[in-house]
């Protein structure tokens, strides 16, 4: 199918689109998929695009580790020109054989929703700084990356849930799209340091006396905890700060928000407690936990 086609396809190849982006995200979003699954229609199967437009931009960048880093630029190149041609309704190049599944249900969702194009611009961008990666220097470095891949998802959820209060409440998306990120970074540490990528600044490891060796080596020395205590309260601030946007989007895709946001927010909170579990693994809630969380939100927003 060509983007000719894409943002007024046949129904049925995009519904057909959407169930291989549902797909997707079921398999893939191991955190958000809790939540998204309480969006009424269309903002669920909106919401899945979404979701696996921003999966493919990742596996782009992480499942071609073994080529050379110019080709993995090209490759991420090629996926902006595409979704550029497809949210402009062009056709695709027939370079992309075989073509990802997930166009229509893409293009469809960015053009029922109006979602900003430069959004996915930046993403992209986030996606290419992880390729190269370099050390944050600053928080203000982190807050940028942090803003590229995951602040920007804020917004173009936003622009699906439907919002009041304009640039206020995009300002709100932001910082809990970078909460959520800044979770993830915590959560993450044993990981990325296996990566050779450290997201903790370089100024702020520098204040706490932990090197990249020990933090490489799992040490949990006091410093380690003063580095994790001051970017734990970093996410703290911003779950505080973007508090208002739960009541700013429409009322029937509250659920889902609140479900999202008391997930990463029940990590972070998991994190704090215990620090140092970060240096031995990914910290989870189980699913059971995950599924209280959804069902209780569910309920609320019933009442």
């Amino acid at each position: 199918m060509t983007a000719q086609t894409l943002a007024t396809a046949d129904p049925a190849d995009v519904q057909t689109s959407r169930d291989y982006c549902r797909h997707v995200t079921q398999q893939q979003a191991r955190n958000f998929y809790y939540g998204l699954r309480l969006l009424p229609e269309p903002a669920k199967s909106s919401m899945f695009a979404l979701y696996a437009w921003m999966r493919r931009a990742d596996d782009l960048a992480d499942d071609s580790a073994d080529l050379p880093l110019i080709q993995r630029r090209e490759l991420l190149d090629q996926f902006r020109a595409l979704t550029h041609q497809a949210i402009a309704a062009t056709p695709l190049p027939i370079t992309e054989n075989p073509a990802w599944p997930g166009w229509a249900a893409f293009a469809h969702c960015v053009h029922r929703h109006s979602i900003p194009p430069v959004l996915f611009d930046d993403m992209i961008d986030g996606q290419k700084q992880d390729l190269e990666f370099h050390q944050p220097q600053t928080d203000a470095d982190l807050r940028q990356y942090c803003y590229r891949v995951a602040g920007v998802v804020g917004l173009a959820s936003i622009h699906i849930w439907g919002f009041t209060g304009g640039a206020e409440t995009e300002a709100l998306a932001v910082d809990r799209g970078v909460a959520f990120q800044l979770t993830n970074i915590l959560r993450d540490v044993k990981e990325d340091a296996a990566r050779n990528r450290i997201y903790f600044p370089a100024q702020q490891m520098q204040r706490c006396a932990v090197t990249a060796t020990e933090l490489m080596a799992g040490e949990p020395t006091a410093g380690f905890q003063m580095l994790m205590q001051h970017h734990i309260g970093l996410a703290e601030q911003l779950f505080a700060r973007s508090a208002p946007l739960d009541q700013r989007i429409n009322p029937e895709n509250i659920s889902a928000l609140a479900a999202m946001t008391a997930i990463y927010h029940g990590i972070l909170r998991k994190i704090a407690r215990r620090p140092q579990q970060v240096l031995r693994g990914r910290v989870r809630l189980s699913k059971l936990a995950k599924l209280c969380i959804a069902m209780q939100c569910w309920r609320a927003g019933k009442q």
